[in-house]
């Protein structure tokens, strides 16, 4: 007698609120009523405030209604509601769209932390962030730049990188907030190897790519001309290139950053790109994608991705924010999620 193979669950996502003041409920909202009808969608448990869900659905038409949620409960379809694990009760100036507060910046520091820890524990298999305001978390005694340095922090990870994907075109980088000025003397051979290595990690364990072909652009015009704008290239970018060349990895270059991005027969020569500070990476992913692009945090112990927006003070609250890049982010932690567990060595009974 042949036993029915049993189909695998989707992948379980956590995604933190952002700043209850913001458009993260909304976009939130209008992405879990996009993927409600999608085959193996995956279920979804929103870390944040039951309150603010709930007056952003009120505001929205044809969205998942929000309802309590508990850790070990069941979720249920997309389509009958949208579970939230509601850890703050904000008072209701707190939740005023555009208008951000102590508060809200504290409970959003409260729901990256706590979705960041069911992430570790196993309670999601990926955490998805919406938008926060660094200004408001720092003023609420949470002093972090971002998202990605305090899931670091929460993950004890000390190599980690942003990476940022826009359809066809995957970035990361080597430096990212930092003033141009300390870029040249922040590059080694080191770190530009750890971002490659990492990349590398990334795209075959969680997207499954078996041998991923990756491009590294060169830091002054012309990748320096051979030293006439500079050395880096030579004494740093090189050397790093063929070190990961002798460990087994596919990368070339250093390329001259102003043709890195040109599409040839209508596709890009590479699976992924390292960009050596940020605008050199991210001027081509948001011309290129701007409503579609995802920030993904290489390095953590799990799946983390954004989308690439901010809180949208200006808008929040008006039922106009475009949920194009929170859907994005969704769907690329629904597919890593399940690539990784796909890779996941078996341990035999």
């Amino acid at each position: 007698m042949m036993t029915a193979l049993r189909r695998k669950p989707p992948p379980r996502l956590a995604i933190s609120m952002g700043d209850p003041a913001g458009v993260g409920p909304e976009v939130i909202l209008k992405a879990a009523a996009a993927l409600a009808s999608r085959r193996g969608a995956p279920s979804i448990a929103v870390v944040g405030d039951l309150s603010a869900m709930r007056a952003a659905a009120a505001r929205l038409s044809d969205v998942p209604a929000p309802y309590q949620w508990l850790p070990g409960q069941p979720p249920i379809r997309l389509t009958k509601g949208l579970g939230v694990l509601s850890i703050s009760s904000l008072p209701a100036r707190a939740i005023r769209p555009g208008h951000p507060t102590l508060e809200g910046g504290g409970a959003a520091y409260d729901y990256i932390v706590t979705g960041a820890r069911m992430a570790m524990s196993g309670g999601a298999d990926a955490l998805v962030t919406a938008p926060i305001s660094k200004d408001w978390m720092n003023r609420a005694g949470h002093h972090f730049p971002g998202h990605s340095e305090l899931l670091a922090h929460l993950a004890r990870t000390r190599l980690w990188r942003m990476m940022f994907v826009a359809g066809e075109l995957t970035v990361v980088l080597v430096t990212a907030h930092m003033g141009f000025a300390k870029v040249a003397s922040a590059l080694t051979q080191r770190n530009v190897l750890d971002t490659i290595g990492l990349l590398s990690a990334h795209l075959r364990g969680a997207l499954g790519v078996a041998r991923p072909r990756i491009a590294v652009l060169g830091l002054n015009p012309h990748a320096g001309e051979s030293g006439m704008f500079g050395d880096e290239e030579i004494r740093v970018i090189a050397p790093a290139i063929r070190r990961a060349q002798r460990d087994g990895i596919d990368a070339y270059g250093p390329l001259a950053p102003d043709t890195a991005f040109i599409r040839k027969a209508g596709s890009f020569n590479f699976d992924a790109a390292v960009a050596m500070y940020h605008d050199q990476g991210l001027i081509a992913v948001k011309t290129l994608e701007f409503d579609r692009a995802v920030n993904v945090t290489l390095g953590l112990p799990f799946v983390r991705t954004s989308p690439d927006h901010g809180t949208a003070f200006d808008i929040a609250g008006k039922g106009i924010a475009n949920p194009s890049s929170m859907i994005a982010a969704i769907e690329y932690a629904w597919r890593a999620a399940a690539g990784r567990e796909k890779t996941r060595p078996r341990v035999s009974a």
